[in-house]
């Protein structure tokens, strides 16, 4: 069974595959769209992590391609219905970064509640402005929103929950999990107008698409705050910019952006009251290890055994 490996992984993951004696391995990163649409149908199997993109057209004439596996939970870069309609099986590793966007995410809302970024910036420029920054806020007793109750929104509301907070959770499909730590499934706009800190947890879809609107950020309460480690474009930033302008949020903090990489006249990159960081939420060794090593192990059972782990999609081919 051959295999193509179109982003990096760890050569943990990579030694797993090899060592395989049922799969033929080969690396090719950075292929353009053309160039992987030109190559993909010689292949059973195309491994992938967040940066190919397998498009409609990669997949025009998808020749012996069968399954797309993606080392990471997110598929909003692999158009599925396209792959559906061709028969190829589309497939991802949920939990296996779980812990690593979790941890950004608490230390991203720590880092708004004690303005970090600014004193950290101002100390090291020789200043010593302790009353400037004298107003930061505790976790503790605050009630925090969680915005899709899946992996990565249970880890959080463990954590938040170890701080001392309140933690409620919108989601269309609560987990048991919701009973088991306390939290409290509540309609979106409730959440939005009790929370004061609203954290996404939700993939990209079209029902998730700008979800966090104008009218919902006006829900808010003032003074409130907003973390996206999620996917980017669930939040209409345009919107966001305006209401760290007019104060009704005191801060935010996003990993992902709706057009990557940002671009620097981004009307939320001036603002000292928003945080920005490069799409980091998986890429700890940790969390990078275990979906290449998760990846390969189910590429592994697939190849022996037929069977697929964690499909995302029923092809009809």
């Amino acid at each position: 069974m051959k295999v193509l490996v179109a982003d990096e992984l760890s050569p943990e993951g990579l030694e797993i595959l090899r060592s395989t004696p049922e799969l033929s391995v080969e690396v090719k990163l950075g292929l353009a769209p053309s160039a992987l649409k030109a190559i993909a149908g010689q292949y059973d199997v195309l491994a992938v992590r967040s940066a190919t993109r397998v498009t409609a057209e990669v997949l025009e004439n998808p020749g012996r391609l069968k399954l797309i596996g993606r080392a990471g939970v997110g598929v909003d870069n692999i158009d599925v219905e396209a792959a559906t309609r061709k028969g190829v099986v589309v497939m991802n590793t949920p939990g296996g970064n779980s812990v690593a966007v979790a941890e950004l995410t608490m230390g991203l809302m720590l880092t708004l509640l004690r303005q970090l970024v600014p004193a950290i910036s101002s100390t090291r420029s020789g200043r010593w402005e302790k009353k400037r920054f004298a107003g930061g806020h505790e976790l503790f007793r605050k009630t925090v929103g969680l915005v899709g109750f899946g992996s990565v929104g249970q880890i959080v509301a463990q954590r938040c929950i170890a701080f001392g907070t309140t933690v409620i959770a919108y989601d269309p499909h609560p987990a048991e999990a919701s009973r088991r730590l306390g939290v409290q499934i509540v309609q979106l706009e409730e959440l939005f107008r009790r929370a004061d800190i609203v954290s996404l947890h939700v993939p990209l879809m079209d029902n998730t698409r700008n979800l966090v609107s104008r009218s919902l950020l006006g829900r808010m309460r003032k003074g409130s705050y907003l973390v996206n480690c999620a996917r980017g474009g669930i939040v209409d930033e345009a919107a966001l910019a305006d209401a760290l302008r007019d104060g009704t949020l005191a801060g935010a903090a996003m990993d992902v952006f709706a057009t990557e990489p940002v671009p620097p006249d981004h009307p939320l990159l001036s603002l000292e009251s928003f945080l920005a960081t490069p799409h980091l939420g998986a890429s700890t060794e940790e969390g990078q290890l275990a979906c290449a090593s998760q990846l390969a192990e189910q590429l592994v059972e697939y190849a022996r055994t037929g069977h697929v782990r964690h499909a995302l999609n029923a092809p009809g081919r």
